[in-house]
C-alpha cells in the first residue's frame, strides 16, 4: 500500500524547511504529517527519492588526550549545548573537505580526518536529515574568529574528568553523548 499520497512545501528557506505529506496509516484512513528538511523541493525528499545522501557532516576529534566540543546557544531550547563540531555539507564539496572546513569555522583547529561512518538519520521522526561522522585529530589554537554571525559557539577542549562532568551535568546532543562516552571507555 502506498503511504504518501502527495507533498507540499510550507516554507521556503535556504536552510531548513516545512512540508506537509499526505499519508495513510495502515489501516487506511488518512491525514497529514509534517517533515522538516533540508532539501528544497518536495522532489528532492528522501521520502520521494528514497535516497540517504548525506546532508551534513559531524565531527568527532581529540587534540592531544582532550575531546574535541563545542558548547552552542541554540534557538529550540533557549540555551547552550554541548555538540560535537557540524555543519552542512557544500555543494561541490565532499565529505571529509566539509569537516575540515566546519572545524575550521566553528573551533579555529585545523583538522586531519582519519575515517568516517555511514549516514545515519538524526532524528527521524522530525526529519530526513542524515549526517556522516568523521573522526580524526586537529591541532592549532582555537578560536571563534570564523564562527558566522548567526552562531555563538565556545570552544571546549575536554579531557576525562570533564567529559564525565558534562556528561552528567549538562545538556547535550545526542552525537556528543555517544562521542563522550566512547572517549571514556578509550
Amino acid at each position: 500500500m502506498k503511504r504518501i499520497h502527495g507533498i507540499r512545501k510550507q516554507t521556503d528557506n535556504r536552510f531548513l524547511n516545512l512540508y506537509a505529506q499526505d499519508i495513510t496509516f495502515r489501516d487506511g484512513s488518512k491525514s497529514e504529517y509534517y517533515v522538516a528538511s533540508r532539501r528544497m523541493s518536495p522532489q528532492t525528499l528522501k521520502s520521494a527519492t528514497h535516497d540517504n545522501e548525506p546532508d551534513g557532516v559531524i565531527v568527532c576529534a581529540t587534540h592531544g588526550d582532550k575531546l574535541v566540543l563545542i558548547r552552542q546557544y541554540r534557538y529550540p531550547i533557549d540555551g547552550y549545548v554541548y555538540e560535537l563540531p557540524a555543519g552542512a555539507i557544500d555543494p561541490g564539496e565532499s565529505i571529509h573537505q566539509a569537516a575540515v572546513r566546519e572545524m575550521l569555522e566553528e573551533t579555529g583547529l585545523d583538522f586531519v580526518p582519519e575515517g568516517q561512518t555511514g549516514a545515519f538519520y538524526m532524528s527521524v521522526g522530525m526529519t530526513d536529515e542524515s549526517c556522516v561522522t568523521v573522526f580524526g585529530h586537529c591541532s592549532g589554537t582555537p578560536c571563534t574568529d570564523r564562527q558566522e554571525i548567526s552562531e555563538d559557539i565556545q570552544v571546549v577542549l575536554a579531557d576525562k574528568a570533564e567529559c564525565r562532568r558534562i556528561l552528567d551535568n549538562e545538556p547535550l546532543g545526542l552525537p556528543c553523548g555517544y562521542a563522550i562516552m566512547r572517549f571514556l571507555a578509550s
